[in-house]
């Protein structure tokens, strides 16, 4: 029978391990919670001086490292838990200006009555904004387009 693992303790190892081999002195926080019935493990790199570079452009580097763990607890336990790693707060001021252009593309689609195109979103970020418009009864969003080329429609019903 496989050893139980600590999936909390093990992120956390294998985080600073990682940290460490890039040359990134900082500290790891992580806890483990239960969402929809489905584990998350969420952890927190405390390392200021460095958040630049832990970002990345538009969370790059962030998304990688959560990649990273995420993969590597895959392997040690043969199943897959789902990781957000977080620098700063970062993933949430993001949310915020995320919504702030969702809000704004809402408002011209309503001034205008033509539909707002959003360009250069991830996945992750256009998830987002169509959340967030999802509360607006005049406002309707599709994601159009293949791969790097996909891009969001806002506009009105």
């Amino acid at each position: 029978m496989p050893k139980k693992i600590d999936l909390e303790k093990e992120s956390a190892r294998i985080l600073k391990e990682l940290l460490k081999l890039i040359g990134i002195k900082g500290e790891v926080v992580s806890n483990l919670r239960t969402e929809n019935g489905e584990k998350v493990i969420n952890m927190e790199i405390l390392a200021p001086e460095e958040s630049g570079i832990l970002i990345g452009a538009k969370g790059s580097n962030l998304n990688a490292l959560q990649s990273f763990v995420a993969m590597s607890l895959r392997q040690k336990t043969g199943e897959w838990t789902r990781v957000s790693l977080d620098v700063g707060e970062w993933r949430a001021r993001h949310a915020d200006y995320l919504k702030s252009l969702a809000n704004q593309a809402a408002e011209r689609a309503r001034s205008t009555g033509e539909p707002q195109y959003l360009y250069n979103l991830t996945p992750f970020q256009r998830r987002i904004v169509h959340t967030h418009l999802s509360d607006f009864d005049d406002i309707v969003t599709q994601s159009e387009g293949e791969g790097t080329s996909r891009f969001l429609v806002v506009k009105t019903k």
